[in-house]
């Protein structure tokens, strides 16, 4: 299909139908019995349990299954900063996407500032409301400074989809792309090149998952202990737990016997040769939108074994929404006071489980599976209880099971 038509579609699409939301009730209100239990006088009863356990506001309302998706519209997909009327289009395809894919109520919240504080502050201000916050396409660094003052501020999931949303479904990909090729994690070399949200995320999960050596590179090189730029900033953490030996360079440097090349960066950032330098049966995810950092033809020409995209009209294309609904859905489930590395582990694993025969145009499964949220919610409910971050006992195969009779 072509572009034009997809464009000259949905802007149609979009006129005629004012948007992608509505608001639905959820009881039927046609006479006075009716009002009287939704509203005056029934109404004041369940305001005087919340405030006497203000914990009941999940048994009583629409917190226990709702999401807040905050963006300022800095960063908006590959538009950059169009500002928050700009990005409520997008906002609104992510609520969407959460009731299609797990029934979760989600609102777009578009916010007409910049400042970090400021956004703090708002978020922290409507949080009552919600059972999770899905911060979405606000720029970096700022963004990591906010996400880390909201899980610390707030007692409800706070999470990040530009940043873990994306390194789940690539270490998903990951996971059933080295299965193909025969290698064993605790072997590979990765070679991340873009040290943005997504780029970081990345890095911090491969470490946790026992990658045996990462390197992440920005604009400058390989990010390294001792590289005097990165002191005081956010990536000079990721230098801590990254490149182990300490190597400075070019990308097309230390990517000579690299097992898997992953770009989170910009259009044509690699090229054949670098490919041809790599290890046996080199993996490369070209992740940038809507021009990835080498076409997939080209990479496969230079040996390339699997490729994947961001786009939909190449094989194996890496989709956040494989994610999110299903981190959301098994989180809200048992009240998790947040998302932990433990969960987001866990969703990575469920995501390339979900393909029990991968091939090498079928690293993971179509975003519109609906076994995929399920799944997902099961394996982040297990890994919620575990490590202690549930509020609420709820058997995790019931919770998948729910879920299924949901969204399938």
């Amino acid at each position: 299909m072509k572009m034009n038509d997809i464009n000259e579609r949905s802007l149609k699409f979009h006129k005629d139908n004012k948007g992608k939301l509505s608001v639905a009730n959820k009881m039927n209100v046609s006479n006075k019995d009716d009002l009287a239990l939704a509203y005056t006088p029934g109404v004041a009863e369940v305001s005087r349990a919340i405030a006497a356990d203000k914990n009941k506001v999940y048994d009583y309302t629409i917190k226990s299954n709702s999401v807040a998706v905050v963006s300022d519209g800095t960063r908006v997909l590959g538009l950059g900063d169009i500002g928050p009327e700009a990005a409520l289009p997008v906002m609104e395809g992510k609520c969407l996407l959460f009731k299609k894919l797990a029934n979760i109520d989600a609102f777009p919240i578009c916010l007409a500032t910049k400042d970090e504080d400021e956004i703090v502050q708002i978020v922290k201000n409507i949080a009552p409301v919600f059972g999770g916050i899905n911060l979405e396409d606000i720029s970096s660094p700022k963004v990591f400074s906010i996400e880390q003052r909201l899980k610390t501020e707030l007692n409800i999931p706070v999470f990040h989809d530009d940043n873990h949303g994306t390194g789940i479904v690539i270490m998903g990909a990951f996971l059933n792309a080295i299965k193909l090729v025969g290698k064993d994690i605790s072997q590979v070399k990765l070679v991340l090149n873009g040290a943005g949200s997504a780029g970081i995320s990345v890095a911090r999960m491969a470490a946790s998952m026992g990658v045996a050596e990462i390197i992440v590179c920005d604009t400058k090189g390989a990010i390294h202990e001792g590289r005097e730029d990165l002191t005081g900033t956010y990536k000079e953490e990721i230098a801590k737990k990254t490149n182990r030996q300490k190597l400075a360079g070019s990308l097309s440097g230390v990517v000579k016997g690299a097992d898997v090349l992953i770009g989170v960066s910009a259009a044509n950032a690699f090229n054949a040769e670098m490919v041809r330098s790599m290890a046996r049966d080199p993996i490369v995810f070209a992740l940038a939108n809507p021009v990835p950092e080498i076409m997939p033809p080209e990479a496969k020409k230079a040996g390339a074994k699997i490729v994947a995209t961001g786009r939909s009209d190449f094989p194996n294309q890496v989709n956040n929404a494989l994610a999110f609904p299903g981190v959301f859905r098994g989180a809200l489930d048992v009240r998790a006071s947040e998302i932990n590395e433990e969960m987001k582990t866990a969703a990575a694993n469920a995501i390339a489980n979900i393909i029990k025969d991968p091939g090498f145009d079928k690293i993971l499964p179509d975003v519109l599976d609906c076994r995929i949220a399920p799944a997902i919610a099961k394996a982040v409910a297990y890994a919620a209880i575990k490590t202690g971050v549930a509020r609420v006992e709820m058997d995790p195969e019931e919770i998948e099971r729910q879920a299924i009779k949901m969204v399938c």
